[in-house]
């Protein structure tokens, strides 16, 4: 057995299908020049390349040249953001040195000395992930003073690699975990996140922002969080490509929190590559939990993890989930069969105990989220404690403009500490659980992973009624710690879906592979068409 890197693995996933055969093999624009300066604000053309479909490598080959730089490419998203995100309302803000970070890139170019992949690449992030020189509020009045004193660990370490922080995405407010009955993509420093593909449809929580960012190509990348299906329904809802990676693989220090047993960041992006990528950067130990973790880097791979341009003798389990519709489980099975016919053996599987993990979850994230955000406010101006962030949220209108609610933090106050011995009995059955779901079928199946859809077709947006979001197939992984990798599987009606593979305890590398594969078969990719509404009956 061979040993790799991540980092060669991301070499080998540029070298054999992205390069020589983008999803699609989706055409470039001819090579432009002084013309492009009288293109629209909108137009996705700069420098030769198409942003909805370049890579990170095509667009680092070709800074390397001289052909086009950093600056040219970030006052493209930068024109981007201004023309198109009125109308999906994704970006909070942009940075003030976003510019100026562009011609420090250009500069090493020139010079030859070029930190890597990411150099020179613009990323948004999540509104909840902590930088120094701009807010980070969580979508929350009680935070939108002052700006944290110091960079989240992975954003030191996104900066360290070169690329270019564009901005802050807008997110579900304190990420999802505030109202009984929230409306994802709404916060009151934000408003509301539109779905790019039909306006008045929602674009899943709680990295909302992030993905309709990326969907009308707004950034190369972005960063998600993700407790259970964050980065996942939001990635397949919008149309792009989300990790949640194996939990401690990066670091969430500087990230507020919900829950250290399950929170983690992850990349998200319009193609398989470019989180391969951006994960190489984020990788490393977590400097949080004690224990820490392994790096990413120091996964065994084998060699087959390394072609990803095949599927031939790949076996894939299908977690069907048909109660997310019958448009949803006639799209997995054309999944199936397009799988097939490329070599790889599909077989139908149930997942277990999922009824108990459901029963058990949500009991455990309450303790954890009071113990978390508990030490998480003390870094920042405002509340300090959740008593005095429950109290905040009453005596401020703005925060109840969409829902009024804060359910979920009235029953974190008063839920049992995490010392408490029926917690630690909660939370040790729901690890063992989630891993043996996953872990259980891989092996009775001598599988390479579990598909399911990601995600229903996007509901409307209605802050009355709020989500209409039961998702279970995010849980296991999201439980257990493993890796999930959401690809696009296709469209129910003008809607997204997504095909979600699951894997083992740090298989993160190999899901990268075998989602660059399961992406280049699907080829399921196009752009969205910002339409104000659908006919009913094209989602639930």
């Amino acid at each position: 057995m061979k040993k790799r890197s991540l980092a060669a693995l991301t070499a080998i996933l540029v070298v054999v299908p992205l390069v020589a055969a983008a999803p699609g093999q989706r055409a470039r624009a001819a090579e432009s020049g002084p013309g492009d300066a009288a293109r629209p604000a909108g137009s996705t053309l700069v420098g030769g390349v198409d942003l909805d479909t370049v890579t990170i490598p095509e667009l680092q080959a070709r800074m390397d040249r001289g052909s086009l730089s950093s600056l040219r490419l970030t006052l493209a998203y930068l024109r981007r953001i201004k023309a198109v995100d009125p109308r999906i309302n994704a970006v909070l803000r942009t940075s003030p040195t976003a510019l100026r970070q562009a011609a420090a890139s250009d500069l090493r170019h020139r010079l030859g000395k070029s930190r890597g992949p990411l150099d020179g690449i613009p990323v948004l992030l999540k509104d909840n992930v902590n930088t120094r020189d701009m807010p980070t509020t969580a979508g929350s009045l009680a935070l939108a003073g002052k700006a944290p004193d110091s960079d989240a660990d992975l954003v030191g370490k996104l900066r360290a690699a070169g690329a270019v922080i564009l901005g802050k995405t807008n997110l579900s407010e304190w990420a999802n975990f505030r109202a009984a009955k929230p409306t994802s993509g709404w916060s009151a420093v934000g408003g509301q996140t539109n779905n790019p593909y039909v306006l008045d449809r929602n674009p899943c929580g709680s990295s909302s922002g992030s993905a309709a960012a990326l969907a009308a190509s707004l950034a190369q990348v972005a960063i998600g969080t993700e407790t259970d299906g964050s980065i996942v329904c939001p990635a397949g809802m919008n149309g792009v490509v989300g990790l949640k990676p194996s939990l401690g693989v990066v670091s969430q220090s500087g990230v507020v929190p919900i829950s250290a047993e399950q929170d983690t960041a992850g990349p998200m992006a319009r193609n398989v590559i470019d989180a391969a990528l951006t994960l190489s950067v984020l990788g490393g130990r977590d400097t949080v939990r004690p224990d820490g973790a392994p790096s990413l880097t120091d996964a065994s791979l084998t060699d087959s993890a390394g072609r990803p341009g095949s599927l031939r003798g790949k076996r894939i389990g299908l977690w069907r989930l048909p109660s997310l519709g019958a448009g949803v489980d006639a799209l997995m099975t054309r999944t199936a069969e397009r799988l097939t016919d490329a070599g790889a053996e599909v077989v139908e599987v149930s997942m277990p105990y999922q009824e108990r993990l459901a029963e058990l979850e949500f009991p455990a994230l309450l303790s954890e989220f009071h113990r978390d955000i508990d030490a998480y406010l003390p870094t920042r101006e405002g509340p300090q404690d959740l008593a005095e962030l429950i109290e905040f949220n009453r005596t401020h209108p703005r925060e109840q403009t969409c829902f009024a609610g804060q359910e979920l933090f009235e029953q974190a106050l008063a839920a049992p500490p995490t010392t408490d011995p029926e917690y630690r009995a909660m939370r040790a059955e729901l690890t063992d659980l989630s891993r043996r779901s996953i872990d259980e079928v891989m092996a009775a199946h001598g599988l390479d992973a579990i598909a399911s859809p990601a995600n229903p077709p996007a509901w409307t947006t209605d802050c009355a009624r709020g989500d209409n979001d039961v998702i279970p197939s995010s849980t296991p992984a999201a439980v257990a710690g493993y890796p999930s990798l959401s690809v696009p599987a296709g469209f129910v009606g003008e809607l997204p879906v997504g095909l979600l593979l699951m894997a083992g305890d740090r298989q993160d590398a190999e899901l990268l592979s075998l989602g660059a594969a399961v992406e280049h078969r699907l080829d399921a990719w196009r752009a969205p068409r910002y339409l104000p509404s659908t006919p009913s009956g094209t989602s639930r």
